[in-house]
């Protein structure tokens, strides 16, 4: 007696997932700018290190990094067994890691917990909407 063992592997549809990560990319980039913005309204600097950032490159630098974020996502998608729980593990300490640098930034404290909060902002927009579209 012989038995036949057959193994499916289901992958999200990449078209979707493309859409979708870019659609959250635009919008994260918005609301970073917005954050940042809103944050030199209210008296915080954007210094950091002597240079001034411009709210416009909160946006730019959130659209770079959510579009390798969704690289990711697609590399997972195509080789990893659980693509959603991979991706959010990884996203989740790249976020994690992605604060160091503004604890050690030559800035104010309220200019590093803005910094801090941009990129917590980004990844609440970014992460779950690429992650219900991976595969469970």
């Amino acid at each position: 007696m012989s038995s036949i063992t057959t193994t499916v592997t289901t992958t999200a549809p990449v078209k979707p997932l493309i859409t979708g990560g870019l659609t959250a990319a635009a919008v994260a980039a918005v609301a970073t700018a917005a954050v940042a913005a809103a944050g030199e309204f209210a008296g915080i600097s954007l210094v950091v290190g002597g240079a001034p950032i411009p709210a416009s490159g909160f946006a730019v630098l959130t659209g770079i990094f959510s579009v390798v974020g969704l690289a990711l996502a697609l590399v997972l998608a195509r080789w990893a067994r659980r693509p959603r729980t991979a991706f959010v593990r990884t996203t989740l300490v790249l976020t994690a890691l992605s604060l160091v640098p503004d604890v050690l930034a030559d800035a104010s404290a309220a200019t590093k917990v803005l910094l801090m909060l941009t990129h917590v902002v980004a990844a609440a927009i970014v992460i779950p909407a690429i992650a219900r579209r991976l595969s469970a």
